[in-house]
């Protein structure tokens, strides 16, 4: 099965092991084992029954189709392109019209296992989260669910793959189950990696250098928050705990709540697939994951990290690089009409 595409990792995912953890490997007794279960690995669902295979095949067709956008020129797969990581690589997405949003479009890979969705937690299931960017004037502009539903009752092609999917409902054909169909798809984007096999017992799927970064990640402090299954996506947490973050234009949950409290508070992202999802954080700040580390130790625990302090903790960031469910990567065919 291949590894999920994406850019190829920066510079720092590159560089060579440092020379300390070269010339003395950590050993998997110096390991804490209250440290692993900080973690557990992931594990890919299992449809239930014939209607629930259904609705995933059908949700794959939704998650690409393109005329469920105002102009028809915009799907899902549009801001999350399953082939690239499940994110575009853009600083922030654009909208309908091209301009730009004020927030990085996060991966779609593994998104069942968070808290909530999007960065500031208002869409609070999968469910919500493919329902309110159909809507919304600034991303796909269908304004209304019922112009969704007349969008797919005008391709008849359709009618069969709803009936198969919603089989004790005789108008299946509606927004609610086209919403359903893609959540049912999105819960299926699971991508375990090295690092899951490593958790679940084979203590040769990490190297030496991996292994040093991991330890490392813990004792530095980053395990407060990125944890779980998810290595983060658990939690909500401010920005600029330790030292005011560099970018104060975006006010996070505040925007939502009006709690003065969560000013600057944003979902904690996973970091699984985090070495081909640049750019980083919910303003998309930079392009290069070794930064990303740094700005983390140095805004979150006040804490300057060495060079090859970096580069040890990116090399076990690779290893948490997964591989998607057989087929995802096959572009769906999309009826005509």
């Amino acid at each position: 099965m291949a590894a999920l595409l994406g850019p190829p990792p920066d510079v720092g995912a590159a560089a060579p092991v440092p020379a300390a953890a070269a010339a003395k490997p950590l050993n998997l007794n110096e390991i804490n084992p209250r440290l692993l279960r900080r973690f557990r690995a992931i594990v890919a669902p299992v449809p239930a029954s014939p209607a629930e295979v259904a609705q995933i095949a059908l949700g794959k067709q939704l998650f690409s189709e393109k005329r469920l956008s105002l102009h028809r020129d915009v799907a899902c797969a549009t801001c999350h392109p399953l082939d690239h990581g499940g994110t575009d690589h853009l600083p922030t997405a654009r909208d309908v019209h091209g301009a730009p949003h004020k927030r990085n479009a996060p991966t779609v890979y593994n998104a069942a296992g968070n808290i909530a969705q999007q960065w500031d937690g208002r869409a609070r299931s999968l469910e919500d989260q493919a329902r309110l960017p159909l809507l919304n004037p600034d991303e796909m502009a269908m304004g209304r669910p019922e112009a969704v539903t007349a969008a797919l009752r005008a391709i008849p092609a359709y009618a069969p793959a709803f009936a198969a999917a919603f089989p004790s409902d005789p108008a299946a054909i509606d927004f609610d189950h086209a919403i359903t169909a893609i959540a049912a798809f999105e819960r299926t984007l699971v991508t375990p990696a090295r690092w899951d096999r490593f958790l679940s017992g084979d203590r040769t799927a990490l190297s030496a250098a991996e292994l040093d970064g991991m330890k490392l990640f813990a004792d530095v402090g980053c395990v407060q928050c990125h944890t779980g299954v998810l290595v983060g996506g658990s939690m909500f947490q401010r920005v600029g705990v330790a030292r005011p973050w560099p970018n104060q234009d975006d006010l996070g949950r505040f925007t939502i709540t009006h709690d003065g409290n969560d000013r600057m508070v944003f979902k904690v992202p996973s970091l699984r697939n985090i070495a081909i999802t640049s750019p980083y954080f919910h303003d998309g700040g930079t392009a290069s994951l070794s930064e990303a580390v740094k700005m983390m130790a140095r805004y979150q625990l006040d804490t300057e990290l060495t060079d090859d302090e970096v580069t040890s903790i990116v090399a076990w960031l690779g290893a948490l690089t997964g591989e998607p469910p057989p087929g995802v990567l096959i572009p769906p065919v999309l009826p005509p009409g």
